[in-house]
Parts: structure tokens; sequence; C-alpha cells
């Protein structure tokens, strides 16, 4: 199985910033930590720009048959991801690391959540690989 796993901004400051929120995992340690799954061929990206996520979900049609999204900041404002993920055919499962539902209100609401086939959230960097799991099994 072919999965994309997309991280949206500062997602790449991962380890780094608000440990007490995020931990102290580093995206190259998510990435090594769900390629010894050894379930699925993986592609991982991150950006910080909401239109190069955008191309990446477009590139997936056809290619990924899933896609697992951190959209960070970008779950609560971009629906230019969603209509991206809208015009995806595979199945989407949406991951935070947080839980957003006991942080500040406006982390409340996802546009993303909206696409997602299963939202992942409050598991720490685990929700990755709970994703991973539950679109293999």
């Amino acid at each position: 199985m072919n999965i994309l796993i997309l991280n949206g901004p500062n997602l790449n400051l991962l380890g780094q910033r608000q440990p007490e929120i995020y931990g102290h995992e580093t995206l190259a340690d998510v990435e090594a930590s769900c390629r010894a799954l050894e379930i699925a061929d993986l592609t991982f990206r991150q950006s910080n720009h909401e239109g190069q996520l955008v191309d990446w979900i477009q590139d997936a049609r056809g290619t990924q048959e899933a896609v697992i999204i951190n959209p960070g900041a970008f779950s609560h404002t971009s629906v230019a991801i969603l209509d991206a993920l809208s015009a995806y055919e595979g199945r989407v499962v949406e991951v935070h690391i947080s839980n957003i539902h006991r942080r500040e209100p406006f982390r409340h609401n996802s546009y993303v959540s909206a696409r997602a086939d299963a939202v992942i959230a409050g598991l720490g960097t685990e929700g990755y690989r709970a994703a991973l799991r539950w679109l293999t099994a």
C-alpha cells in the first residue's frame, strides 16, 4: 500500500517547539518509527507553505492509496487543503499530536475533518503509527 504522510507548518520544529505539548520526538524520529512498522510504502513530506501541501495532495491522486495528514495550524484555516482532499479519491486520516479539543477554542474546529475518514488527536506521535495500522488493517 502506498501512503503519503504530510506534515504542515512548524512540524519541522517537532522536538524543539513546545515539547510540553508536542513531546521530544523530532519529525525524523516519527518517520523512522513509521518506517520501522514495515507495513506500507511511505512517502513523508513537510511544508510550511499551504500551496505546497495542496500540490502534494493533488499529486497523490492516482498514485497514493491513502493520505495521513497533520495539517498543523492549517487545520483551522485552510479551505484550500479541504478542497484538495475532497478531490482526492483515497482514504484520508487526520492526525494531531495534541488533543486540539482541550486547547484554545480556535483550535477546536478543523476544516480537514470534514473530509477525513478518521481523526486521531491527543495520542502524541503514536497517532501517526495508529493511523498506519488502521489504514493497513
